[in-house]
């Protein structure tokens, strides 16, 4: 077991390349099971959910491995089973999407249910709603999910609410479907736009992806190809809230600013200084940050997987600001982890009430899930004196190289063993 310390109160300076995203590499990915031939994915983030899947895809008959700096090469057309167990797909959340991927290249899938962080209640009704609707059955025995049909036949079907693990998988079931497959309702996030754009690349036709209605014309096989991962939008927002919440100066490359417009928008609304650039932007603080009400919400709206960063940026701002989770039902779990630190944070529901504080103190503490665990790592760069974040866990499953880039921008953070002496438990 290993854990950050951190020495608190260093500003934030300089440059800092993100890596590709790691939502869009793990759905990539997992599409590669679909495509005869060989895939070479570039940009891919080097994590714990990146090489899972690799080892998932060589247990089921496949071959994955990374064969250079970010470039994972993919070759499935030995692909033979259809079964990935409990043992697989248990560490990730991203392994459901073998659901919609094996079934289109199957007519069967059998997936235990994923695993990955735990924040609330992920159901996956809308996922086989959507096989059922392309014509397959499903059941569910000892957590897992068999899903089967003769063949998959084009249709309509409507996500009774967005979601992007829903919409993912759809659009994998439909691209090997017979017809016409329409997706109204469907998620906008980049990732999923990204994933269209994989498919296509590999021969499919999918049309609308980044709209709320997707359509899918049925092919009747992939081919191989090269593709390139889009850069990391919750990594480059990470950033941007450490750069403020240190007082910072930070340039953030290799970034599509218009992903971040939402995070950009409201960190401008706090005080902040936010430049745009082709494929950059720089944040910088020259005055004390404002208080600010913040609501979750799906794509274009402001991201789930930003929320405990941005509570955490908001213990710093003056007066009550408000954040909303209208994605997830228990994301804040983390909550008293900050308070150990000297947040002052309510939580009723889905709303925290934080009020100001101006200055958090070092203390341990420990991630609860993988956002969460940035979020006290970029306390503990306001804090005063050391803290250190445990269960870091969460935090290899998304971040790539994350200690290296802060120290390059200045953080004072190292990564060190746990002794045994350690009572870890204390802080759980």
């Amino acid at each position: 077991m290993e854990k950050f310390v951190i020495l608190g109160g260093a500003k934030l300076a300089g440059e800092v390349n993100i890596s590709g995203a790691k939502n869009s590499a793990v759905a990539l990915i997992v599409a590669a099971t679909m495509v005869k031939g060989v895939c070479v994915i570039e940009n891919v983030p080097e994590v714990t959910d990146t090489y899972v899947l690799a080892e998932i895809i060589n247990k089921l008959g496949g071959r994955a491995e990374f064969t250079s700096k970010g470039t994972i090469t993919i070759d499935c057309t030995n692909l033979n089973c259809y079964e990935a167990s409990y043992d697989m797909v248990g560490k990730i959340r991203a392994s459901s999407y073998l659901m919609g991927a094996l079934l289109g290249r199957f007519n069967h899938a059998k997936v235990a249910l994923p695993g990955g962080c735990d924040f609330g209640v992920r159901p996956i009704n809308l996922h086989l709603k959507a096989f059922t609707a392309l014509g397959a059955t499903h059941s569910l025995d000892y957590a897992l999910v068999d899903i089967q049909a003769e063949r998959l036949v084009g249709t309509s079907i409507y996500m009774d609410q967005v979601s992007v693990g829903a919409t993912i998988n759809a659009m994998l079931a439909a691209t090997l479907a017979e017809g016409i497959t329409i997706i109204e309702n469907a998620a906008k996030e980049p990732h999923v736009v990204d994933v269209a754009n994989f498919l296509n690349s590999m021969g499919a036709n999918v049309k609308g992806a980044g709209t709320d209605v997707i359509k899918i014309k049925g092919v009747e096989e992939l081919h191989g190809g090269t593709y390139s991962v889009i850069p990391d939008q919750i990594e480059a927002g990470t950033f941007m809230i450490a750069a403020a919440a240190t007082g910072g100066d930070v340039v953030i490359k290799n970034v599509i600013p218009k992903h971040l417009d939402s995070l950009s928008a409201k960190l401008m609304e706090m005080g902040v200084n936010v430049e745009e650039h082709d494929e950059a932007v720089r944040v910088y603080v020259d005055k004390p940050l404002e208080k600010a009400k913040v609501n979750t919400m799906p794509y274009p709206g402001f991201p789930t997987d930003l929320q405990p960063q941005m509570v955490a940026l908001l213990t710093k701002a003056e007066g009550t600001s408000i954040v909303t989770e209208n994605v997830w039902d228990n994301r804040f779990q983390y909550i008293n982890q900050l308070a150990r630190m000297g947040a002052q944070i309510t939580v009723d529901g889905r709303v925290a009430i934080i009020e100001g504080v101006g200055k958090l103190k070092g203390a341990p503490v420990s991630s609860t899930d993988l956002r969460a665990g940035a979020a006290m790592v970029i306390a503990g760069l306001m804090a005063d004196g050391v803290t250190e974040v445990f269960n870091l866990k969460y935090i290899d499953r998304g971040y790539e190289d994350f200690v290296q880039k802060l120290k390059g921008l200045g953080a004072q953070i190292t990564r060190r063993v746990v002794e045994d002496e350690e009572i870890v438990e204390t802080i759980a």
